[in-house]
């Protein structure tokens, strides 16, 4: 009908005028007539300066009367769309549409075909990517059988992302009853494949940051958010940080000032090292402290108000990371079960790709779930073994699945952010392999969660069986682990580098040796453990031990001691444990000193590694408390076991309750000369090593190789150390037949008679022990730092 109305109008008017001559013309505009009326309806087909001048248009071709009078160009956009619309479709226009929906019926039944098809690991995704936290994949029967009891996520009255059980006031047992779920994985999800989520998340991450790069954003905030993004997030990956500095600007979900201000308030004590940065805070920002007070009055706030985000959420691991380095160990553990809590609540700890419920969630939002919901797997871990707690989040068939598709930061190259180097000093290029680093640290911390849950419960329920099934499943899963770390996450001992490489991975390898000391040290001192095996834990222990003192003394001297993060001191506090326990075993090995304890002369002369060792080790504890208050408890127990054995406070200082003790138990005559093997020697008093101070502008010299040398250390660069003795130190033997145990042990000062009497003795704690109170380490403590 359109078709005709522009013609049928002319004609109709040209025969009204008298124009129209012929009969045919007039039999024309008498058939287009009733046409003509519906035309003027239809004000689509107005020319287009009567548009403009919104007035009623004709509608004469080719001009029509408005236009001829004014004498305008008469346009009509729509005459190619009435003309091609006034002709039927040709015969090659319909071949063409049949074929193009054969086409499109084809792709969607391939599609159809493939959702219902396993998933399989995809081209173009680099190792250690693509990871399934599950030791096998769900049957299609278990799966069927879990979605018919599992319910997914809904919307609250709020519009709040929730989830609810079976058991809740939000659903009714009918509902759990059917035997169809409507929650089942959604199939509009396995169409996409995960290439192409990939690569929508790879190019918006690069958007974002080409964007971050142009904002202009004032400082001190710029710097200490770039500390944060330096060391603290390739660990952590609390914070997922596109979206973030997206939303910043945005003020979207993923943003919020209590976020801001706890991320600020966290990257204090790294800010401190830059002069401007450092006084910007102390003139502007009470020292940094404006930030902590906001990011804890704010939070508290948003709690009291129901409010639960994923940034709340991500505040809270924030807050309570920052109280647990303070040594405030109950708001620590009150901030992160909260945080628990929370995702909980979210619905974060369900897969949101397979069970979505009714929410139509995003690969952003995706993305951001999964990986927050395994940096608080992580971070449960290791509050719990900091403070010597149960883990409070387990992973489970519906948990999400060890998966980073957004791998944009993989080959970014890092750079030790804040740090000048000397003239001639250069950090060489690296790429910071952040997503195979937090992945492997996940996979890493399913398998220490294990010996967290059976060999370190607090309530010690597990039976010994239990222990031994667990031992010999986690050193197997320990030692695959380790075998299949990609070779640019792995740091040989025996074979170090000039400079560390980037401290996610230093923290990643110590971390590795850590979990390893702690799976061995308890078969230490077992009644159950014949000697064969005492002997074998004992040597995984002592070379963990010295790989970590090997590797963090590098961290030091590339990056220097007050940027390590917590772990890192952790991870010196139990190479420090096995050391002390050298030592002590040393002292009951003989009769001689049997009555008071103390080492004679011989027994000190045989353990110099291990003095030397744990000297080391208390040396940087002692550092590593002024930045993180917590080290001082762990700090003070090892002291004290030293105090026992007449052996001089390291550094020259001590408690006075340890002073004490020292009087009360004097060296034995003869001890003096052993006294640089130790305690802290002279010689090395005053002078600037690896462990550099505040403000000090390290040296070629301290970068490269530091004053914490072969003779000091007990350990050496690799050109310094003999190679069979450092194949001795720091690569684990793979045998175990006891004379060649025994020949490795021999290497690391451990006599027979040690030996023996490790079996006697207790290790000390492997938490941080009795933390300080919040009374002696206030939170202002960071105006001080």
């Amino acid at each position: 009908m359109s078709s005709t109305s522009g013609p049928a109008s002319s004609s109709t008017k040209n025969s009204a005028n008298g124009n129209g001559t012929s009969s045919h013309k007039d039999a024309a505009a008498t058939t287009a007539a009733p046409s003509s009326a519906r035309a003027t309806k239809k004000s689509a087909f107005s020319c287009e300066p009567c548009r403009r001048r919104k007035v009623k248009c004709g509608g004469e071709q080719p001009v029509c009367s408005r236009c001829l009078a004014r004498n305008d160009a008469c346009v009509y956009k729509f005459a190619e769309l009435r003309a091609d619309s006034s002709r039927n479709p040709t015969l090659s226009y319909t071949q063409r549409l049949e074929e193009r929906i054969k086409d499109l019926e084809e792709q969607l039944s391939k599609a159809q075909a493939q959702a219902h098809a396993p998933p399989q690991p995809q081209r173009g995704l680099s190792e250690g990517q693509l990871s399934s936290s599950h030791d096998s994949s769900l049957t299609g029967h278990e799966s069927e059988g879990l979605t018919g009891t599992f319910k997914g996520l809904k919307l609250d009255e709020k519009g709040v992302i929730t989830y609810h059980g079976a058991t809740s006031f939000f659903h009714l047992p009918s509902e759990y009853g059917r035997g169809q779920s409507s929650d089942a994985p959604s199939p509009s999800n396995s169409e996409d494949p995960l290439y192409g989520k990939r690569e929508r998340l790879v190019n918006n991450a690069w958007q974002q940051r080409a964007l971050e790069d142009l904002s202009e954003i004032p400082e001190p905030f710029q710097y200490l958010l770039s500390t944060h993004w330096c060391w603290i997030q390739p660990l952590w990956n609390f914070v997922y940080r596109p979206t973030f500095t997206r939303d910043m600007q945005l003020l979207g979900p993923y943003y919020s000032h209590t976020l801001l201000n706890a991320i600020l308030s966290h990257s204090i004590r790294w800010g401190r090292w830059d002069k401007d940065t450092r006084e910007r805070l102390e003139n502007d920002y009470d020292g940094g402290e404006v930030f902590s007070r906001h990011a804890r009055a704010m939070v508290l706030e948003e709690i009291s108000r129901g409010v639960a985000t994923i940034p709340t959420v991500q505040t809270l691991l924030l807050l309570s990371a920052q109280e647990c380095s303070a040594g405030n160990t109950s708001q620590a553990w009150m901030y992160s079960g909260m945080a628990f809590r929370m995702i909980d609540h979210l619905g974060i700890c369900v897969d949101s790709q397979r069970y979505t419920g009714n929410i139509p969630f995003s690969d952003e939002d995706v993305e951001i779930r999964r990986r927050l919901f395994w940096s608080c797997y992580f971070w449960d871990k290791i509050v719990s073994l900091y403070l010597g707690r149960s883990p409070s989040l387990q992973h489970s068939d519906v948990s999400p699945p060890q998966m980073i598709l957004d791998d944009s930061n993989e080959n970014e190259m890092w750079t030790p952010f804040g740090i000048t180097y000397p003239d001639g000093v250069k950090y060489p290029p690296i790429a910071a392999h952040s997503t195979s680093c937090f992945v492997q640290m996940c996979r890493l911390t399913v398998i220490f969660n294990e010996i967290l849950i059976h060999m370190y419960d607090p309530l010690g329920l597990n039976t010994e069986s239990e222990i031994q099934e667990c031992l010999v499943r986690q050193e197997a899963a320990l030692k695959k682990w380790w075998e299949d770390l990609p070779h640019f996450l792995k740091i040989d001992a025996s074979m170090l580098p000039p400079l560390a490489p980037p401290s996610h991975i230093v923290t990643l390898n110590c971390l590795y040796h850590t979990f390893n000391i702690l799976l061995h040290r308890p078969m230490l001192s077992r009644e159950c453990t014949p000697n064969n095996n005492r002997a074998k834990h004992l040597l995984e222990c002592v070379s963990s031990a010295t790989s970590i003192i090997a590797i963090f003394d590098l961290f030091c001297k590339s990056f220097g001691i007050y940027r390590s993060v917590l772990s890192l001191s952790y991870c010196v506090y139990i190479a420090a444990s096995i050391f002390l326990l050298q030592v002590q075993a040393a002292a009951n090995a003989q009769n001689t000193g049997a009555s008071s304890g103390l080492l004679t002369e011989e027994q000190l002369q045989q353990q110099q590694p291990a003095l030397r060792r744990l000297d080391f080790c208390i040396r940087a504890l002692s550092k590593l408390k002024d930045i993180n208050p917590i080290v001082g408890s762990g700090v003070e127990l090892i002291l004290r076991e030293l105090a026992a054995l007449g052996i001089q406070t390291p550094g020259g200082g001590a408690s006075p309750g340890f002073q004490g003790q020292a009087q009360q138990n004097p060296a034995r005559p003869g001890f003096a000369q052993h006294q640089q093997a130790s305690s802290m020697s002279s010689e090395f008093r005053g002078r600037q090593d690896s462990f550099g101070g505040y403000g000090h502008r390290m040296s070629h010299h301290e970068i490269m190789m530091g004053n914490t040398d072969s003779h000091m250390t007990g350990f050496g660069s690799p050109s310094r150390t003999p190679p069979g003795l450092q194949q001795a130190l720091f690569q684990f033997p793979q045998t175990t037949q006891p004379e060649k145990i025994n020949q490795h042990l021999q290497h690391h000062g451990i006599s027979d008679q040690v030996f023996q009497a490790v079996s006697s003795l207790q290790p000390i704690t492997a938490s941080f022990g009795n933390p300080m109170s919040t009374q002696e380490h206030p939170r202002e403590y960071f105006e001080h730092r």
